[in-house]
């Protein structure tokens, strides 16, 4: 059986003609930077999102970097963030000479603890940075209380949980800024880099466009140091078709997700994703614990996979705290990061995409728990 981690290709032949047709008319413009199409994109995802502005760049890693640099965040400063995600969100900030500050994770969602962020905070911290991770929202009230409280503002890393909701409302403009990777494998992904930084602040968005552009707003007047960071029109032109699939998308794999748990649902040793009572869920990832105690562990599991021809990732294998790059002395701060840890020993997402089947879920989930139940009878 032929599985994919995520079918790029089956996705792009469902909706080819409108991918072709949207290509064809920025090759026929020649219009490739900036460009009208790169504008409707713009105003379209805020519209999507109920936000104010939204600004295209060159990727979700460019976005933290020009939201850090809208902040004032550089040398001395502090961030603080979880170290259960990927680098970027760190790697922005240490660009800058800024300090990340690690915070530990809630164990069922795997986003960040609110109630561990307060006890971080020191005079050098400028903003709070909260990933909503694998598709679902962090618990953001309690984050924007605490960040109020200390004058600081909020940055929502939103790279993989486009479209999700908080209490009702789509996340992205609840803090300060957003940002928005549109990386390949996202919910709504490009084909190529591309990613948007969001906020609701008209002089936030204004000093924004400005970094973006080399620190001017007109040609050859450079007021600041900037960035070089644009989405190119081509992929605002995909990525405007994509848009008016994600609901859709969303759907589809809102369903693939509870065909797992319903596959997975008498398993002692299998915790599927739980789904916040304050969050809807979009499944960029589904993301299984395996028990520490289940024979053979997860580590075990991936070999099994792996003879089954069956793909699957560990997100993250080693938390940001671990990594090499944070091991120099003041490079990093952090907190007690126990789930955190834990989380990394025990995670497995599973194939998860737009394409997948029902036959296809079958398939992977009977593996894994052929998986377990063999080793339990050993």
């Amino acid at each position: 059986m032929d599985i994919q981690m995520v079918d790029l290709r089956g996705q792009y032949l469902a909706i080819k003609e409108e991918i072709d047709d949207a290509i064809a008319e920025v090759l026929g413009s020649t219009r490739f930077i900036k460009g009208p199409v790169v504008g409707k994109l713009e105003y379209e995802l805020a519209g999507y999102l109920d936000g104010a502005y939204a600004l295209g760049v060159g990727n979700g890693t460019d976005a933290l970097q020009v939201a850090f640099m809208a902040l004032g965040i550089g040398p001395g400063d502090e961030v603080i963030t979880p170290a259960f995600t990927f680098i970027a969100t760190a790697e922005a900030a240490a660009l800058l000479g800024a300090t990340p500050v690690f915070v530990d994770i809630d164990p069922q969602t795997f986003n960040i603890d609110p109630d561990r962020i307060e006890e971080l905070i020191t005079p050098r911290t400028k903003a709070i940075v909260p990933v909503h991770l694998f598709g679902q929202s962090a618990d953001l009230d309690p984050i924007l209380e605490v960040a109020q409280r200390h004058g600081l503002p909020v940055i929502e890393d939103n790279a993989q949980a486009i479209g999700a909701t908080y209490k009702g409302r789509k996340i992205g403009y609840l803090g300060a800024i957003g940002t928005l990777s549109f990386f390949p494998a996202k919910n709504l992904g490009a084909y190529g880099d591309g990613g948007a930084v969001l906020t609701n602040d008209e002089g936030l968005y204004e000093h924004m466009k400005m970094i973006t552009n080399h620190g001017g707003r007109h040609k050859y007047y450079n007021e600041i140091v900037g960035v070089n960071s644009r989405l190119d029109a081509l992929q605002a032109a995909i990525l405007r078709v994509k848009l008016r699939h994600l609901d859709a998308f969303i759907e589809t794999r809102r369903q693939a997700a509870d065909h797992y748990d319903a596959l997975f649902a008498e398993s002692d040793y299998i915790t599927t994703p739980p789904r916040a009572p304050y969050a809807r869920h979009t499944f960029h990832q589904y993301t299984l614990r395996i028990a520490p105690e289940a024979p053979g562990g997860r580590d075990a599991l991936r070999d099994h996979l792996k003879d089954k021809d069956i793909p699957h990732g560990v997100y993250y294998p080693v938390p940001l705290h671990k990594l090499p790059v944070f091991a120099e002395p003041g490079a990093m701060r952090q907190g007690d990061l126990s789930e955190t840890e834990r989380a990394a020993a025990e995670v497995i997402s599973l194939p998860m995409h737009t394409e997948l089947t029902a036959a296809q879920q079958d398939y992977i989930a009977g593996a894994v728990l052929e998986f377990v139940e063999q080793r339990a009878a050993v």
